[in-house]
């Protein structure tokens, strides 16, 4: 489930993008309208748009998980109660899960080829914790 602003950011405004094509080819992806648009607004304070209404359509779901990577995002979930993982912990569980048989292809391909900002003590240390090093 994400909510309009995130399929606004990434399926309108990156539209020709390979993730465009793929999110809005996704029967599993469910476009939702955040009903809390006072929360959302209160979270624009700090966040961009996509990141303010996927903790408010958080909160109102009352998620299990939310995918967030910005540590400002994090903190704003973290205080408002709400369990998250980011991109690397997804990749973490797909790797337990033996949906991929290692992270480091991934990790690099999202930081070399995606722009993927991730920070070399978090890259070094998963790879260690991973065996991958």
């Amino acid at each position: 489930m994400i909510p309009e602003a995130v399929w606004r950011e990434v399926v309108i405004e990156g539209e020709g993008q390979a993730e465009a094509g793929e999110i809005k080819a996704s029967p599993w992806i469910k476009t939702k309208l955040v009903r809390n648009t006072q929360l959302a607004q209160a979270l624009r304070q700090e966040l961009d748009p996509g990141e303010a209404e996927a903790i408010a359509l958080a909160v109102e779901a009352e998620a299990q998980l939310l995918l967030m990577d910005d540590r400002i995002g994090r903190d704003s979930a973290r205080h408002l109660g709400l369990h998250f993982t980011g991109l690397v912990g997804v990749l973490i569980e797909a790797k337990k899960k033996g949906f991929i048989e290692a992270v480091k292809p991934d990790l690099d391909a999202l930081r070399d080829k995606a722009g993927f900002r991730l920070d070399e003590v978090l890259y070094t240390r998963v790879l260690r914790d991973e065996g991958e090093v």
